[in-house]
């Protein structure tokens, strides 16, 4: 009754987890959208020109967390690079 092959196993898990990733990135948008709506809330508090000094920290601020996830990817992305380089030189 519990005829199950491996094939089929396998197109199991791979159907799940793909579930799971769209589940994921749709719950994500839903997280992410606050996020957007704090930009103009920075704005109005740094919108002056006695805040050049606050607003450039800020500006600064940003910049330094955008280039993280990028540095993140790219160290993995090497890192994956290396170990399939090793792995096809064997």
């Amino acid at each position: 009754m519990l005829d199950r092959t491996m094939g089929n196993i396998k197109l199991e898990k791979t159907v799940m987890k793909k579930r799971i990733t769209i589940l994921f990135f749709i719950l994500s948008l839903f997280f992410s959208l606050n996020v957007g709506a704090q930009c103009a809330m920075c704005r109005a508090a740094l919108g002056g020109k006695e805040n050049n000094v606050q607003a450039q920290a800020v500006n600064d601020g940003i910049v330094y967390l955008m280039a993280i996830p990028y540095i993140l990817v790219a160290g993995i992305g090497y890192g994956v690079y290396r170990i399939r380089k090793n792995k096809k030189l064997d």
